[in-house]
């Protein structure tokens, strides 16, 4: 009946039924791939067969009009499916084979496009003023909007990403964060920018999911495309994983199989620590805590001896970190007390209380204490350990972590206080050498502004931001974390 119609052309061979179907689409939707092959060969016109044949996943019929369309495609013209006028087609002008491919997720169909050389354009800025981006916004910005939707859809299919992409952690991690970008930025489709950003996140999951050994999993999380491929015994430097912490990715970072890896590295100058029990573990705990001073000093004397080494491990340098911030607390504490003048009127000798009670008489020209020196030692690490950190990890990096501006905050403060203290000491050396009796003026009656006054104002809010840093400590606590966490993000809210 073909080859009858094909020489009389009594009947219509690209004739459609109600429903729009020509028979070309309904032998595909039957899966006949014979009747498909006939009809190509009989010369019925192919349109959009093609995207038909790929969304419905019928992958012979696919490679069959592929080679059809190369035999029958000019260069410099239109292929079959975009010549189908959009009223009639099933699929918008923006829908190629392979966008709809990566949207069917069909890892055989896209490999077959991919090795015919199918490309997908990365999609505009959603802020770009290119002409073609304002002629198509200013055309129609609804099918600007969804057109942009479909690509990113295509782009984040994880087959595409698996077969596309040499890195594909990375084209996971990157088009996570582009998309969750887009939903900020183009509100109207939040809902689906979201949903591709959780698609992308479990691709990388599953990625994860791979590996079947400490080995595999330390050489994908050591992985970086500047440094020598990672090593069993190498140091870690866990690149990829500072990268998933970058992104966002939360569930990449959480899964179990990193978590058991971080576990194994934190404890590891304390090999058995999660088997004791928990008065062992207090013990050593309160142990690392009271000699830290002495550890401090081995560590300065001999850095790479065994010790030294024990001390480089996440979870000793922890406590010992740990143990001196609260060390310097209490410092703190005794300064705003004014513990010394306590000890001395309780311990001190006569001639001790004697000098202690001219101090106290003598309102101006007091220089700091011992206590208040070993402050300003503190201070001086705590602002080489700032440098040092933005050396390292740059600028960026530093300004991403919230809690360094608390730290630079205080920081700041406490060297205020020490240039407003050095001031006070010159100014009122000054003054009493003109005149010795303005060493006995009562607080009372020094000027509102005295740099001294402003001092000890300032060292009180510069001890509210180190009471705080205690705070963070909190975070390594299963229970109090993620309550911090919670009211971090309670207050970023409102």
């Amino acid at each position: 009946m073909l080859q009858r119609a094909h020489r009389h052309h009594h009947i219509n061979i690209n004739c459609v039924d109600s429903l729009g179907r020509g028979s070309l689409t309904i032998a595909i939707d039957s899966e006949n791939l014979k009747m498909v092959e006939l009809l190509v060969i009989m010369g019925v016109e192919t349109k959009d067969a093609l995207l038909q044949a790929i969304n419905a996943e019928f992958v012979e019929a696919v490679e069959l009009l592929l080679e059809h369309e190369e035999l029958i495609h000019e260069d410099n013209t239109p292929y079959s499916w975009q010549k189908v006028e959009m009223n009639t087609s099933m699929f918008t002008p923006d829908i190629t084979p392979l966008v709809l491919a990566a949207h069917r997720n069909n890892y055989e169909i896209l490999k077959i496009l991919l090795d015919r050389g199918a490309t997908i354009p990365m999609p505009h800025d959603i802020r770009c003023g290119c002409d073609d981006c304002i002629r198509q916004s200013s055309e129609d910005s609804l099918r600007h909007s969804l057109s942009r939707v479909n690509e990113y859809r295509a782009l984040a299919s994880p087959s595409l990403i698996a077969l596309s992409s040499n890195d594909p952690l990375l084209t996971a991690f990157q088009l996570s964060w582009e998309l969750r970008n887009l939903a900020f930025a183009e509100q109207e489709c939040k809902s689906e920018y979201l949903d591709l950003r959780r698609q992308c996140q479990k691709f990388a999951v599953d990625l994860l999911d791979q590996s079947r050994s400490s080995q595999e999993l330390a050489i994908i999380l050591n992985y970086d495309p500047d440094a020598p491929p990672y090593e069993d015994g190498d140091h870690m430097k866990l690149a990829r994983l500072e990268l998933a912490i970058n992104y966002k990715q939360k569930k990449f970072v959480a899964h179990p199989n990193i978590q058991q890896l971080l576990a194994s590295l934190w404890y590891e100058g304390v090999p058995g620590f999660r088997r004791k029990h928990s008065l062992e573990k207090l013990f050593i705990i309160i142990r690392v805590a009271i000699l830290f001073p002495v550890h401090c000093l081995m560590y300065m004397i001999a850095p790479n001896a065994k010790h030294g080494v024990i001390m480089k491990k996440p979870f000793m340098k922890f406590l010992i970190h740990a143990s001196s911030y609260l060390f310097f607390l209490l410092i703190l504490i005794l300064v705003s007390q004014r513990a010394e003048f306590h000890l001395i009127m309780l311990f001190g000798t006569e001639s001790m209380k004697a000098n202690l009670e001219e101090q106290l008489r003598r309102q101006r020209g007091n220089g700091p204490t011992h206590l208040e020196l070993l402050i300003v030692l503190y201070v001086v690490g705590f602002m080489w350990e700032e440098a040092q950190e933005i050396y390292l990890e740059g600028i960026k990096s530093y300004l991403r972590n919230m809690w360094n501006f608390i730290d630079f905050s205080r920081n700041f403060l406490y060297c205020c206080v020490m240039l407003l203290r050095t001031v006070a000491y010159v100014q009122q050396a000054r003054e009493i050498a003109r005149d010795p009796e303005t060493v006995y003026i009562p607080r009372e009656n020094w000027d509102d502004y005295d740099p001294q006054l402003i001092a000890e104002g300032l060292f009180a809010a510069a001890n509210i931001f180190s009471a705080l840093k205690l705070v963070h400590l909190f975070s390594i606590n299963p229970h109090l974390g993620p309550l911090q966490i919670s009211l971090g993000k309670c207050v970023w809210v409102q």
